[in-house]
């Protein structure tokens, strides 16, 4: 698990790499990145409005950031392939999106509420959640089992773009409730992608949190489509650019670094638990794969322009980056490969091993102390139920 302080104060850290660059943007683009895709650390980025980015991680860190980025992705293969199966009901893949999750996942501290969408598996998985959990969502048993308030992160929402009204609202609570101003502060953040940004709720969002200087961090996942609609659909502008009509500050980060994502989202995550407001970022990455299994998105987009994004692979590049530092050996690599494995077999077995739920559980928990209306549902279904010759509820 990555700790690092993204202000880069030593603490008796490791030194700055020797590959590193120091000082502006990356070349030829308006994002903040601090790993090339050839594997290459950028000591620092300065944005536009003068805050500087930078990471200071040991090399245990920049090992853990990896193995989470392994991990996640192969256990994010195991449910696609489930749902492939017939296991599970659909599955929303982050294939691509891995940076930009464990990025931001473990730049959150533990007293800060995360507001995920449908696809946030890796901040799931940063954030200690059994990875189980929303596989039992996806397959049909559960409704998500987690524990909101155990976790600091909400359940999944498929309704685009509600999450962040819903973060809003919490945030505003923060507010309220004096927990900002300090290094101990709570902060929210509220994840949706590129397509969402077009929805009235995530614009209403916007508004509310700037008027009322909420303690939020808007990250938007622009993988490039929304399911089939590409960028140019959604914005004239980068989707960054928004903020500033709403009233508070954006960035772009490429979302394929995960040293950067951390960095940026580290950064917003401060200021809002020290009352600065909100700040929106854009993280910008692609989806390799398809909106959800149910979608083919060779009907919308040429193969040349995934083969271009693989290029930029989140993986890849921190592997090349250990491997030119001598952070990681072969051995290290093939340890991470394995317990991949491992976990996603394990993953598999538990998700086969779910017992079905039985029927009438339906209208358990609707109601903290019961209702005549539900009551009156459940024995209406017990007498369907009954009329099946056999039927064992």
């Amino acid at each position: 698990m990555a700790k690092g302080d993204p202000a880069g104060t030593a603490r008796g850290r490791r030194a700055t790499p020797r590959s590193a660059r120091s000082g502006g943007k990356s070349p030829g683009t308006d994002l903040v990145q601090l790993l090339t895709p050839e594997g290459d650390r950028i000591d620092k980025v300065t944005w536009s409005d003068g805050t500087e980015y930078r990471v200071d991680f040991t090399d245990e860190e920049y090992r853990g950031l990896y193995r989470d980025l392994v991990l996640v992705r192969r256990l994010d293969a195991e449910a696609t392939a489930l749902q492939r199966q017939g296991e599970l009901g659909i599955w929303a893949s982050l294939l691509g999106q891995e940076a930009a999750q464990v990025g931001s996942g473990r730049a959150l501290r533990p007293q800060d509420m995360a507001f995920p969408t449908y696809r946030e598996h890796g901040v799931l998985y940063c954030r200690g959640i059994d990875p189980i959990m929303p596989l039992g969502l996806f397959r049909g048993v559960d409704l998500g089992g987690w524990d909101p308030n155990e976790f600091k992160f909400n359940m999944y929402t498929i309704v685009i773009g509600a999450q962040t009204l819903h973060a809003t609202g919490y945030a505003m609570g923060v507010n309220m409730d004096g927990r900002t101003g300090t290094d101990d502060g709570e902060a929210v953040i509220a994840y949706f992608g590129d397509g969402a940004s077009a929805q009235g709720d995530v614009n209403e969002a916007f508004i509310w949190s700037a008027v009322f200087n909420s303690p939020i961090v808007f990250f938007c996942q622009n993988n490039q489509y929304a399911i089939s609609e590409p960028l140019e659909r959604q914005t004239r502008i980068p989707l960054y650019q928004r903020a500033a009509g709403f009233g508070f500050p954006g960035v772009r980060v490429d979302g394929n670094d995960v040293l950067a994502t951390y960095a940026v989202t580290r950064a917003a995550l401060d200021n809002a638990r020290h009352g600065q407001g909100p700040t929106l970022i854009e993280a910008y990455t692609y989806r390799m794969g398809a909106h959800t299994t149910t979608d083919d998105p060779t009907r919308y987009r040429i193969a040349s322009e995934v083969e271009a994004w693989q290029a930029k692979d989140p993986i890849a590049r921190v592997r090349a980056f250990l491997t030119k530092q001598g952070i990681a050996d072969d051995a290290f690599l093939a340890e991470v490969e394995e317990q991949a494995k491992q976990e996603a077999l394990r993953l598999r077995e538990r998700v086969l091993e779910m017992p079905d739920p039985e029927p009438l559980t339906l209208f358990d928990n609707v109601f903290p102390n019961g209702s005549p209306e539900v009551d009156a549902q459940r024995e209406a279904t017990a007498r369907y139920l009954d009329s099946f010759e056999g039927s064992v509820h």
